[in-house]
């Protein structure tokens, strides 16, 4: 069904992202009117005009060149959250997520990108992910490796003697639980901070500029593209309870995705020590 999308069509799939965010996206960077920016959950929780358009433009273009596929995008899950139900379903599944970093595409930061995954039956098949204001497309093909703007990349392993440096879930998204989960990464070691765009950081550790994640929740939008990404450029991922992240859900949390396995083992043995 998807077999010639994956092995003829992704450059296909390429340019309709870039389309995407050639239409809707770059021309409302630093241009956002007032009324373009809507709260949906309170002031860290921002969607805009151009994300919506974009989904819109993405979820028509995308179900074109998959007859039978369908989208669960950010935008639509919000309006409806059945449409989250498709992940688990039968047809393959776009998992789109149109800005990923609102909040800097708002701010008028380059640090935001557009998302987009093929997945069917719970297993991820395909992502690509666009940075558009630095123009930087990254693409995983399950079995077939990671590009960067053409070029193959591998997560590598940290650097000897250095401390792990970790992106991690700010505290105003997590549970208490949770919070004191996170609190075990502040240990010798460990570098960590607030993450950014976590399609950014899950590329930056598929590109060896980042040693982990720890991520405390589990929206498919946001993690889908980039799982793919650094399993494919040798890279690996695993939740509280040390199984591999499930897109439909229903996973421990907080989780890691990491470059190598003994980091990722790291990383969750400071957050086990947290919690």
């Amino acid at each position: 069904m998807y077999d010639a999308l994956l092995t003829d069509g992704s450059t296909e799939v390429e340019a309709a992202v870039r389309a995407a965010a050639a239409a809707e996206i770059m021309p409302r960077f630093r241009q956002l009117a007032e009324d373009e920016i809507i709260e949906k959950n309170g002031p860290h929780d921002l969607v805009t005009t151009a994300d919506r358009l974009a989904e819109e433009h993405l979820t028509a273009a995308l179900t074109r060149l998959l007859p039978g596929s369908v989208v669960v995008g950010e935008e639509a899950v919000h309006a409806d959250p059945k449409v989250y139900d498709a992940l688990g379903g039968d047809a393959p599944v776009w998992i789109v997520d149109p800005i990923d970093g609102t909040r800097q595409f708002v701010h008028g930061e380059p640090g935001f990108c557009t998302l987009v995954a093929l997945a069917h039956r719970g297993e991820l098949l395909a992502s690509w992910t666009y940075a558009a204001a630095q123009d930087r497309m990254a693409v995983a093909v399950r079995g077939g490796g990671a590009t960067l703007d053409g070029e193959a990349i591998r997560s590598g392993s940290p650097v000897s003697g250095e401390p792990l440096h970790v992106a991690s879930s700010h505290p105003d998204y997590t549970t208490d639980e949770q919070k004191r989960a996170l609190l075990g990464l502040r240990t010798d070691g460990i570098a960590a901070r607030p993450c950014g765009s976590a399609g950014l950081e899950y590329l930056d550790i598929a590109r060896g500029a980042l040693d982990a994640v720890a991520f405390t929740w589990e929206y498919a939008w946001d993690h889908a593209a980039g799982l793919l990404l650094v399993a494919e450029a040798g890279g690996t991922h695993t939740t509280l309870s040390g199984t591999p992240f499930r897109i439909a859900g229903g996973n421990t949390l907080p989780f890691t995705a990491a470059r190598d396995e003994a980091t990722a083992a790291r990383v969750l043995a400071a957050l086990r020590t947290g919690a």
